[in-house]
């Protein structure tokens, strides 16, 4: 048994973790939650919807489970500046920092995409993530065993006609974190990537709206793999983990 931030004691290979998750209201994030919590980590909840992250709370509290709940916008920068100012205060670490918010913009030829659009795009597929590490990174390295992990897609290491804003941020995201993971090397951080693949999630079904998503594996399935990423035992760095593999890697 361990003490958890909130003063109640907690079993589970977390147990005792604080773990922060970007766009946490729902599909993988909320997931992600689920699981950890379920872990014994206190989670700390990030997503512009708040009536989702209430809806998660109630279901991590009837898991026997806490968690702090951060409505905001990760297009926030100095709103980023200021959660990592809160965690150091309240916690003085973060065991385990999950980069999931992520959109997908617009199905386009190239030449087609409005400006607007193609910058939403990389402000929260990459400069968000890059606020996330400025900000985080210090509460990461006060862990015993800081834990990063960014979500990825299999459309950042092919080429995709139409693709070109979400698989250009995504390429952008997968280097960004490559390099932050060879800065990490000789810390107690650990950094990976993790391509979930095809998932039952809203963004699948702007992508692919004929699709029967229930022949899609289920968002659970992903569970175990970001538990071990995440674990203090982990000891993999740089890595680019595709979910249907993570098991048999991790």
């Amino acid at each position: 048994m361990t003490v958890a931030p909130n003063g109640r004691t907690a079993s589970g290979r977390l147990a005792g973790r604080i773990a922060l998750i970007t766009g946490a209201s729902r599909g993988l994030g909320a997931a992600a939650a689920l699981a950890y919590a379920g872990e014994g980590a206190h989670c700390v909840l990030v997503a512009r919807t708040v009536g989702g992250l209430e809806a998660l709370d109630d279901r991590i509290k009837a898991l026997g489970g806490m968690a702090t709940l951060v409505p905001l916008d990760v297009t926030d920068g100095p709103g980023i500046d200021r959660l990592g100012a809160a965690l150091h205060e309240r916690f003085g670490r973060l065991d385990v920092l999950l980069g999931n918010a992520g959109v997908l913009g617009a199905l386009s030829p190239i030449g087609h995409i409005e400006p607007k659009l193609f910058e939403q795009v990389m402000a929260v597929n990459v400069t968000a993530n890059w606020r996330l590490i400025r900000s985080l990174d210090p509460l990461l390295r006060a862990s015993d065993a800081g834990r990063a992990i960014f979500v990825t897609s299999g459309v950042s290491r092919r080429v995709v006609a139409y693709w070109s804003a979400y698989a250009a941020s995504k390429a952008a995201l997968d280097m960004m974190v490559g390099v932050y993971a060879a800065e990490s090397a000789h810390t107690k951080v650990r950094v990976n990537l993790y391509n979930p693949g095809p998932m039952p999630t809203g963004m699948r079904g702007e992508a692919f709206p004929g699709e029967d998503q229930a022949t899609l594996p289920p968002l659970e399935a992903h569970a175990e793999g970001l538990i071990r990423l995440a674990l203090p035992s982990c000891t993999m760095n740089g890595q680019w983990v595709a979910g249907d593999e993570a098991l048999s890697v991790l």
